[in-house]
């Protein structure tokens, strides 16, 4: 499957997503959504961001796939400077939900993601929840092999995505730790389960809030890899 036919394939997929309300378990207010958002937070401040990435104010990095920008806006509050941001993201109404939430200091780069070139441009490459709607093995190695370009020696990638299939979504497929090495051969990865599976977070905190923590512990309930991978 060539870039052209892949990148409509994903906008299809999404459209699905709308259609069905599933968006709606992604509501910010929800437990099983802002617990698992506070957990992954402070895995990545200690586990990526402090060892990996400081000063935070001085580097460079890009958000492929970035959606709305919140995942940008989320790294400004931790230190990252406006322009030091590039958002790209495919999805039209998605591009404009960005221009309107992100600083305009923030560049945005619409569309396919493989068309950008600026290799070793950034210190880091942020991929959330990309390469689970990416069905075709080929053009996952081609985004791969671009988001390695584009990250300068010494800088890295940030990943996170979940590692199992959902047999309840066709249009998506998860993404094992074996399979991030084989999309990045060359790279030191640095992997942390995270995130609490989330049909078990939504029965767990719909009961109470404080026992996503608590079930939480232990680590074959979490369906999600965080993941600093590293360009030597």
């Amino acid at each position: 499957m060539n870039s052209d036919r892949e990148a409509d394939a994903i906008r299809q997929r999404y459209a699905r997503r709308r259609e069905t309300g599933l968006d709606s378990l992604y509501d910010p207010l929800r437990p099983s959504v802002y617990l698992p958002h506070q957990e992954r937070e402070r895995v990545l401040i200690r586990r990526i961001l402090q060892p990996y990435l400081q000063p935070l104010d001085t580097r460079r990095l890009i958000e492929i796939g970035c959606g709305s920008g919140a995942n940008l806006i989320h790294l400004l509050r931790l230190g990252f400077r406006p322009e030091n941001l590039v958002a790209n993201e495919l999805l039209d109404e998605r591009v404009e939900a960005a221009r309107n939430l992100l600083p305009e200091a923030i560049e945005i780069i619409p569309g396919d993601a493989t068309r950008i070139e600026r290799p070793g441009a950034f210190d880091a490459v942020l991929l959330s929840t990309v390469f689970t709607s990416i069905l075709d093995d080929a053009f996952q190695k081609t985004l791969a092999d671009k988001a390695w370009e584009l990250v300068k020696s010494g800088g890295g990638i940030i990943w996170y995505d979940f590692v199992f299939d959902n047999p309840a979504n066709s249009d998506v497929r998860g993404v094992k730790l074996q399979r991030i090495k084989e999309l990045f051969p060359y790279a030191s990865i640095d992997a942390h389960r995270v995130t609490l599976a989330p049909p078990i977070a939504r029965r767990i905190t719909a009961i109470h809030p404080a026992l996503y923590n608590l079930v939480n512990w232990i680590p074959l309930l979490r369906s999600h890899l965080l993941c600093w991978i590293a360009k030597p």
